[in-house]
C-alpha cells in the first residue's frame, strides 16, 4: 500500500471513530428513579410528545401546572416562561443548558428537581449561582 493511500485510510478511520464517539457521548437514557417500568411508560405518554435526547426542558413541561408546549423542550426557553422573581420553593431555575424546579432548601442550598441530570430525574442540592433566570408560573 502506498503512503498517501495509507494516510488517507488512517484519516478516514480517525474521522469515523471520532463521529462514533461523539454519537455515543450524546446518547441519553431515561432511568426511572425507582426502576418502575410503568413510570417509564407514563413519562413517554402524550401530550408531551417523544422525549428528545436533551430532555430536561421536556421533563420540566411535566413538572409545571400548565404545559407551555414543545418549544420549551429547550432548557434556555424557560427563561421566557411565567414571570421573573426571586428564588424560592416552586420557582423554575434556568441555566444556559439546563432547567429545574426548586422543591426545597437545605443547609443554605436549594434542592432542585430536574430531568436529564445524570441521565435520570434527580432531586438534589444545587447552586443557582450560574442561573440565567428564576421564573414563576
Amino acid at each position: 500500500m502506498k503512503l498517501p493511500t495509507l494516510l488517507a485510510a488512517v484519516a478516514a478511520l480517525f474521522v469515523f471513530a471520532q463521529s462514533a464517539q461523539a454519537r455515543q457521548h450524546h446518547r441519553h437514557y431515561y432511568v426511572a428513579p425507582d426502576g418502575d417500568a410503568s413510570a417509564v411508560q407514563r413519562s413517554y405518554a402524550a401530550p408531551y410528545g417523544g422525549r428528545p435526547a436533551a430532555w430536561c426542558g421536556w421533563e420540566m413541561r411535566q413538572l409545571v401546572s400548565s404545559d407551555p408546549g414543545p418549544s420549551f423542550n429547550l432548557a434556555r426557553n424557560w427563561a421566557r416562561w411565567g414571570q421573573p422573581g426571586p428564588a424560592g420553593v416552586g420557582a423554575v431555575v434556568v441555566w444556559s443548558h439546563h432547567v429545574g424546579k426548586i422543591v426545597g432548601q437545605q443547609d443554605g442550598m436549594w434542592i432542585v428537581k430536574s430531568g436529564n441530570d445524570g441521565r435520570a430525574v434527580r432531586t438534589r442540592q444545587r447552586s443557582i449561582a450560574g442561573a440565567i433566570a428564576i421564573r414563576w408560573g
